[in-house]
């Protein structure tokens, strides 16, 4: 009985030695899981949250009153109201509408070419909604100013000539068919090109994501070749080329200005979603691009026009702002300070040549600024993006693939953004008109359009 009892005692002590190393195993386990878990379900980080919240502000303020008091001290005294008025609508029209579909149609998976309509109305949308760290809710708002200010964009090509009406039709169709769509290929989940930042699917193309931080092509390559577009249609103003539309108002247009660029860090360091590292990053190359932009464009203008004009000056630092933006989640200093001085050099004469070469009246430089300047940086951040900073590298670091992925989508939006943008303004010319007659062209558009004026 001893012997028995000692050697279950035995058994027991090893069973009880087992049991703990099981239990002590699982403990570890449960340590070394707890990350994974974590990471598996993202909490709401207030940092986060509090950074975005400021950053859609920003991006808002670019717009109303940043971009239309830019556009609005552009023009003439007669047309100003009619100015600010299409940004400021605009921003309703876009609004609206990204809340009842463009958001599902942007952010939500359905085919390469555009979104699902899962979530019309923002249905299934909860307080504790999350969108990585931040509440959707802000992710949602965030992304609804991109498309507002991309919208408004375009209508600086044919400011002075423009009814209110046409432009009312024409911004809500061109919201649908265009902007979300290209929003949807290059942000959205399996986007037609890679869907940057959502999911590793290399794209239709085969060269892997476009990069394109902030909008470079997904906001001003597409608002830059619309605004072409619509310039050609619309047809010149009445006197192009033989008198000069000079700026009414070049104090409106220097605030605004200094707005947009105030904003612009909302725009490209919000873009990292996050309050860390890399947004602080992309506000730092964001400064430096514009500020030498600036210059660039004034040294240039200065030694073709004799004189350093604030136009000029103001122009040059949007243009700097446009081309930093594909690339300022992916650069470092070094290729700020490229991308800028190309922008203020390559927009300058984008602008000359347009107008003075192809006689093309794109009013307020759309084209030459958004345009130019959002190709010339998409194709930019392809050579000077670094590994280190945005997880991609460009041709310096060896990787040519990605310098012919930012070419190749660049050329696709551009071709699907002129196609659909003519197509648009046709249906609208045959419908209610995008163009007022010379009588109201030559007098007033704030007086017949709107009934006001400024004295």
């Amino acid at each position: 009985m001893q012997i028995i009892h000692r050697n279950m005692a035995r058994g027991g002590l090893a069973a009880l030695t087992a049991a703990t190393t099981l239990l002590s195993a699982g403990a570890a386990w449960a340590q070394e899981a707890a990350p994974v878990a974590a990471a598996a379900a993202p909490t709401l980080d207030k940092g986060d949250t509090a950074w975005m919240l400021v950053s859609t502000l920003l991006v808002l303020l670019m717009l109303i009153p940043g971009l239309a008091l830019f556009y609005g001290g552009l023009v003439r005294k007669e047309n100003v109201i009619t100015t600010v008025a299409q940004s400021f609508m605009t921003c309703c029209v876009a609004s609206v509408l990204w809340v009842m579909f463009g958001y599902s149609l942007a952010f939500t998976e359905g085919s390469a070419f555009i979104g699902g309509l899962d979530r019309v109305f923002l249905k299934g949308l909860e307080l504790g909604s999350l969108s990585g760290t931040i509440p959707e809710s802000v992710f949602i708002m965030f992304q609804l100013t991109f498309a507002a200010i991309t919208t408004a964009l375009i209508l600086g090509a044919v400011a002075d000539r423009a009814k209110f009406s046409g432009i009312l039709v024409f911004a809500a169709i061109w919201f649908v068919l265009v902007y979300c769509p290209v929003a949807h290929w290059v942000w959205g989940p399996k986007g037609f090109l890679g869907g940057t930042g959502m999911t590793d699917y290399a794209g239709f193309l085969g060269l892997g994501p476009i990069l394109d931080f902030a909008g470079g092509t997904v906001v001003h390559v597409n608002a830059g070749v619309a605004g072409l577009v619509c310039a050609i249609v619309l047809g010149r103003r009445q006197g192009f080329g033989q008198q000069s539309f000079p700026p009414h108002n070049l104090v409106l247009s220097l605030i605004g200005a200094s707005l947009l660029w105030v904003g612009w860090f909302g725009f490209n360091a919000g873009s990292a979603v996050a309050s860390g590292d890399r947004a602080g990053m992309a506000m730092l190359v964001t400064h430096v691009a514009t500020a030498t932009a600036a210059l660039s464009w004034m040294f240039v203008d200065w030694a073709a026009n004799g004189k350093p004009s604030v136009l000029g000056l103001i122009s040059g630092a949007v243009a700097g702002l446009v081309a930093i933006t594909p690339a300022s989640g992916f650069v470092g200093v070094t290729g700020a300070f490229a991308i800028g001085i190309s922008a203020g050099v390559f927009c300058f004469w984008a602008a000359k040549i347009i107008k003075d070469q192809f006689k093309v009246d794109d009013s307020l430089d759309v084209f030459s600024v958004h345009g130019v300047g959002g190709i010339v940086g998409s194709i930019l951040t392809g050579v000077f993006a670094e590994k280190a900073i945005g997880g991609a590298s460009g041709l310096l670091e060896g990787n040519i693939t990605q310098l012919w992925a930012q070419i190749a989508g660049t050329a696709v939006v551009v071709v699907y953004t002129a196609v659909v943008t003519f197509i648009i303004l046709k249906v609208v010319q045959l419908t209610v008109g995008m163009r007022v007659d010379d009588k109201i062209e030559k007098s007033s558009l704030d007086l017949h359009l709107h009934g006001e004026t400024v004295l």
